[in-house]
């Protein structure tokens, strides 16, 4: 053999030393992400988490929205933009659910049917990680014809599609305020209440609105039989007063508007001069004297409801239009009107 062709053998022997060497290498990672996985169960996809619990991130976005949440050291979730929003984790724990157990509608590898799935634009993609940091991903492309179900890439493998049901896309937009834990306004039987203070909004600038009180008045050892008396008069079946009082014993907040609203967004609700302002005393079941205070701003321009805010909370909520109904002819005209 000449000096030439065993340099050639050296120079050969070299390069598939690097691209074994490089071999090694990407089996090692494949190894390493498939061994971060929690073990999967039998039918599962591979590539997937069967263990809602072993997930501890999640992020995803919608195509308009992105949300991230993670669990937090006393194991709770919470939003990432903010940890202090009042997150109702349902909807994170309907994503976990659907993300493992997921079963595929239709497998796709068809190479021409994978170009026409839509992930070049993908409706929505999603990550999640374990504990032991692992990672699952989601793409999802296009809707099948039905609407009904999505195309949808696991974990960047490009030779596989999957068809799955609908459900998981849904909940990818759910809007962050929809999953806001609401405050639960106290139960306020007519036996329970002291006083109710009702403020108009005020006229002009520098005025006060108009004040309706409405103050109970029980015969000793007679609880359950309340007078009511505004202004001197006795108000106890005036219709306004019968209908406000069933109103206040059932009323609760129906979503979240806007949580840590600026100045300007508060305004455009109302509260610069809301139209009511309701002070409610009454003693509550622990039979300690509680007082309850909410600010009605504007209609919705739907007219579905009125923004309102609790107390000193900045949180503006909405109230149900036809729960007010009395409590905003009160505040507009006063027993009278």
């Amino acid at each position: 053999m000449t000096w030439q062709e065993r340099r050639t053998v050296t120079i050969l022997c070299a390069i598939l030393a690097v691209l074994s060497a490089a071999l090694l290498i990407v089996l090692g990672l494949r190894y390493q992400q498939n061994r971060d996985l929690p073990a999967q169960e039998e039918g599962a996809v591979p590539g997937t988490v069967t263990d809602p619990s072993a997930i501890i991130t999640l992020a995803y976005e919608n195509g308009s929205t992105s949300l991230s949440f993670s669990l937090n050291e006393a194991g709770k979730w919470i939003w990432d933009a903010d940890a202090d929003f009042p997150l109702d984790d349902a909807t994170v724990a309907s994503i976990l659910e659907l993300l493992t157990t997921w079963k595929p509608q239709q497998t796709i590898t068809d190479s021409e049917t994978l170009e026409d799935c839509g992930m070049d634009d993908p409706t929505a993609t999603l990550t999640a990680g374990t504990a032991q940091g692992g990672t699952v991903t989601m793409v999802l492309g296009r809707a099948t014809t039905d609407g009904n179900s999505y195309y949808m890439r696991l974990n960047g493998d490009e030779s596989t599609a999957y068809i799955i049901d609908g459900a998981l896309y849904r909940l990818l937009c759910v809007p962050i305020y929809d999953m806001c834990a609401l405050p639960q306004l106290p139960q306020l039987p007519e036996s329970a209440l002291q006083s109710v203070t009702i403020r108009g909004a005020a006229p002009a600038e520098g005025e006060s609105g108009a004040v309706t009180v409405l103050a109970a008045r029980r015969a000793e050892g007679e609880d359950s039989v309340t007078t009511w008396r505004s202004g001197g008069a006795n108000v106890t079946d005036d219709e306004t007063v019968r209908a406000l009082l069933e109103d206040l014993e059932s009323l609760s907040f129906e979503k979240c508007v806007d949580y840590r609203p600026s100045d300007e967004a508060a305004e455009i609700c109302g509260f610069d001069n809301p139209a009511a302002e309701v002070t409610v005393e009454y003693v509550a079941d622990s039979g300690t004297e509680q007082t309850l205070e909410l600010a009605i701003g504007v209609r919705l321009p739907d007219g579905s409801g009125r923004y309102a805010r609790l107390g000193d909370d900045s949180t503006i909520y909405l109230l149900a239009t036809d729960a007010l109904d009395p409590l905003m002819r009160v505040a507009a005209n006063g027993l009278e009107g």
